[in-house]
């Protein structure tokens, strides 16, 4: 497979839809699903979303031939696709958490909604 980077893919836009998107982002979701259900602040989902983009970039690294952070001759490509994908999941799991809370402060003041006659 050759690579063919892009601004946001590294090896091809399918691998990036894919693990980034798709697996990554769903695990993004659930990060700030979980964030605004227990009330947590958005430092603790920025950490999670750090090891999360850590996890995506060694199955990029492994299953897909990209670059991790190692050997030291990659570590910049390695690292600008790291921040691309932390950019990603960060905004999946921001509108993770606000669909969440969303839904919770209208459950708990469903009268903020209500029109005034």
């Amino acid at each position: 497979m050759t690579n063919a980077m892009g601004i946001l893919w590294e090896v091809s836009f399918w691998e990036f839809f894919f693990v980034t998107i798709l697996l990554g982002g769903g695990g993004a979701w659930m990060i700030g699903r979980s964030t605004a259900l227990t009330w947590s602040g958005w430092g603790l989902l920025a950490f999670y979303v750090l090891l999360l983009a850590i996890a995506v970039r060694f199955i990029h690294f492994s299953l897909f031939h990209g670059t991790f952070l190692l050997p030291p001759t990659g570590f910049k490509t390695g690292l600008y696709y790291g921040v691309v994908d932390y950019i990603v999941l960060f905004a999946i799991a921001a509108a993770g958490r606000l669909y969440v809370r969303g839904l919770q402060m209208s459950r708990q003041y469903g009268f903020l909604d209500q029109q005034s006659a």
